[in-house]
C-alpha cells in the first residue's frame, strides 16, 4: 500500500519539526508550506491524501486557502489548526466542511488520533464491525435454534436488521455472506414456528400471542386517543423494519423516538387482507360477515381498499370513541403537496390517518422497471433508493411540520416485502389469483413440504370463494411459479420483492411511538 502524503500548511513550519519527524518515523510522507499561495500550488500539482492547515497565516489566511481548496478538491480531508477559540472561526471553518479541528498547541499523538479518524476511519469501523458480528455469531445462531416466543422472535428479527445495517460499512464480503445464511436460516425457523402457532394465535387458543393487525389499533392506538393534542397516525405501505431505520436518523431531527417497536402482520400479507383488517379491527372473514358492503373479495373488480376510513369509522364506535378524524390516502405526488397545504385544517381534529403510498409502488415498480431494477439491484441499494424518496418528499414536510406544531405522531405499516429467490411450483385453474406468495382457490397442486397449507381458510378467518377453496402460503424467500412457460416467468420474478407469504421481513413490522422535541 502507498504511503499517506500528509500537507502540512503553517507559517511558523520550522517549529514543527519534531512533529514532522515523528510522522515520518510511523511510515507518513510530509510535505510542508509556509503560506497559503504555496500550498495551493503544491495541492494543484501533487496529490495529497490530507492537508493540515494554520488557521492564521500573513497573506491568503487559513479560512481562505481552505475555501479555495475546498472549491478545486471538495474531496481532499483538511484539518483546521488554531490557537484562537473564538466560536466565529470555529463555525466559518466548520461551514467550509472541515475534517476536524485542533486548538494549539497540537502534540503528535492528536496529529495521529486525527490521520486515523479521517484516513482509516472507514477499515477500522469495516474491522470493528466486522469482529463485533464475529462475537456475536455464535450466540445469535443459539437463540434462533432454541424454542422461540413471538417477542424473541421480534429481538432476534430486530438483531438481524441491526447487524445487516452494521455491515454495510464492511469491506469483507465473506462476513456479508455468513450474515446472509444466518438470516436464510432464521427465516427457515421461523417459517416452521408460524405453522406451529399462527392458527392458535387467530383462534385465541393461546395467551401468548403478539400483537396482530386486527388488535393494533385496540391494543396500541385506542389508548392514546384521550388527549387533547392532535394525534397522526402515518401508515407507510409495504415498510419493512430496515426501511424505518434507515429514515429514522432524518426523523430525529424533529422527533424523539419513544417507542421503537413491532408487531405482526396477518395472512396473507397484503394490502388487501392486513390493512382492512387494521382499520376494521376484525379478520377478514369477519368484515365479510358484518360489513358485506365494505368488503372486496379475490373476485371482485376495484380497488381492495376503498373503504377504510368507513371501518375506522365503524371501529370507533364500537369502542366508543366518539371523536373527530380525518383519513387521507396519498396516492402520488400532487396529493402529498396538497396534504402538507391541508395540515392547519387538521391539527383541530383527535386522530388524523395518512396512509402513504410509494414504498409499496416503488417495490412493484422495481419489478416492472428494468431501471428501477438497477437501481435497487439488492437490499442496501432497495433501502439507499428509500431513503432518498423520503428525503425529498412530501411525507417529510408533513412530518417536519408535525415537530413544529409539537403533534404527536405514530409511523407504523400493513406488511413488509422479502426479496425471492427459489421458485416453487403450482398449478390452479383460472379463478387462481395472481399473488406470488400466496394462492387462493378450489383446485391447487403443489408440494406440501414446500408451503404453508391452510385447507380451511375459516380456520384461520380467512373468507373462501367457494367451498372447496384453500389456501397456500409461500415460506422464506420462495416464491410461486406456474410449470408452463417456467423459465421466463422464474427469471422475471426473481430477485424482486414480494410480499403475500411467511417471512421476518413481511410479517414482524414496525411501530413507532414519535414524541415531538
Amino acid at each position: 500500500m502507498d504511503k499517506v502524503k500528509i500537507l502540512w500548511v503553517d507559517d511558523e513550519i520550522g517549529l514543527l519539526k519534531p512533529h514532522i519527524l515523528f510522522l515520518e518515523q510511523k511510515g507518513y510522507m510530509v510535505n510542508t508550506a509556509n503560506n497559503g499561495s504555496d500550498a495551493m500550488e503544491l495541492v494543484r500539482s501533487e496529490e495529497f491524501d490530507i492537508v493540515f492547515l494554520d488557521e492564521q497565516m500573513p497573506g491568503l489566511s487559513g479560512i481562505e486557502t481552505l475555501e479555495q481548496i475546498k472549491e478545486e478538491y471538495p474531496g481532499l480531508p483538511v484539518v483546521m489548526i488554531t490557537k484562537s477559540e473564538e466560536e466565529t472561526i470555529m463555525e466559518e471553518a466548520i461551514g467550509s466542511k472541515i475534517s476536524d479541528y485542533l486548538i494549539k498547541p497540537v502534540n503528535p499523538k492528536q496529529i495521529l488520533l486525527s490521520l486515523k479518524k479521517n484516513l482509516e476511519n472507514k477499515k477500522l469501523v469495516s474491522e470493528k464491525t466486522t469482529s463485533q458480528y464475529q462475537q456475536a455469531f455464535s450466540p445469535l445462531g443459539m437463540k434462533i435454534s432454541g424454542e422461540l416466543n413471538h417477542e424473541e422472535w421480534a429481538d432476534v428479527y430486530k438483531s438481524l436488521v441491526r447487524w445487516e445495517l452494521e455491515l454495510e460499512k464492511s469491506t469483507d464480503s465473506g462476513i456479508k455472506e455468513i450474515l446472509n445464511m444466518q438470516k436464510l436460516e432464521a427465516s427457515k425457523i421461523f417459517a416452521k414456528f408460524i405453522e406451529n402457532k399462527y392458527e392458535g394465535w387467530i383462534n385465541g387458543k393461546t395467551g401468548d400471542r403478539p400483537v396482530l393487525s386486527h388488535t393494533l389499533f385496540k391494543d396500541k392506538l385506542f389508548p392514546r386517543l384521550n388527549s387533547n393534542k392532535p394525534f397522526f397516525l402515518i401508515l407507510i405501505d409495504n415498510l419493512r423494519y430496515d426501511q424505518w431505520k434507515v429514515i429514522q436518523p432524518i426523523i430525529e431531527q424533529n422527533f424523539r423516538v419513544q417507542t421503537d417497536q413491532v408487531f405482526y402482520s396477518i395472512l396473507p400479507t397484503v394490502t388487501q387482507y392486513a390493512r382492512n383488517a387494521m382499520f376494521a379491527g376484525l379478520m377478514p372473514v369477519e368484515i365479510e360477515r358484518k360489513y358485506p358492503q365494505y368488503w372486496m373479495g379475490e373476485d371482485d373488480e376495484g380497488t381492495k381498499n376503498q373503504f377504510e376510513d368507513k371501518l375506522l369509522d365503524e371501529y370507533l364506535k364500537r369502542y366508543g370513541k366518539n371523536i373527530k378524524f380525518s383519513y387521507t390516502k396519498v396516492l402520488n405526488l400532487n396529493i402529498g403537496k396538497k396534504l402538507v397545504e391541508n395540515l392547519p385544517n387538521l391539527m383541530k381534529n383527535n386522530l388524523n390517518v395518512i396512509v402513504y403510498n410509494f414504498v409499496d409502488m416503488l417495490s412493484h415498480a422495481r419489478t416492472e422497471m428494468e431501471i428501477i431494477r438497477e437501481l435497487a439491484d439488492d437490499e442496501p441499494a432497495y433501502r439507499s433508493l428509500t431513503l432518498s424518496w423520503f428525503e425529498h418528499s412530501p411525507l417529510k414536510d408533513i412530518i417536519d411540520f408535525l415537530g413544529e406544531k409539537g403533534a404527536d405522531v405514530v409511523i407504523t405499516t400493513d406488511h413488509g416485502s422479502v426479496r425471492v429467490n427459489d421458485p416453487v411450483k403450482v398449478l390452479g385453474d383460472r379463478n387462481t389469483n395472481t399473488n406470488l406468495r400466496y394462492k387462493t382457490g378450489k383446485a391447487l397442486q403443489y408440494s406440501l413440504k414446500e408451503v404453508y397449507e391452510v385447507r380451511n381458510p375459516h380456520d384461520i378467518y380467512l373468507p373462501k370463494v367457494n367451498v372447496s377453496s384453500s389456501y397456500i402460503f409461500c415460506k422464506r424467500n420462495d416464491f410461486f411459479a406456474y410449470p408452463n412457460n417456467y423459465n421466463y416467468y422464474v427469471n422475471y420474478y426473481k430477485n424482486t420483492f414480494q410480499h403475500g407469504g411467511i417471512s421476518l421481513e413481511e410479517m414482524i413490522i414496525p411501530y413507532i411511538e414519535l414524541k415531538p422535541k
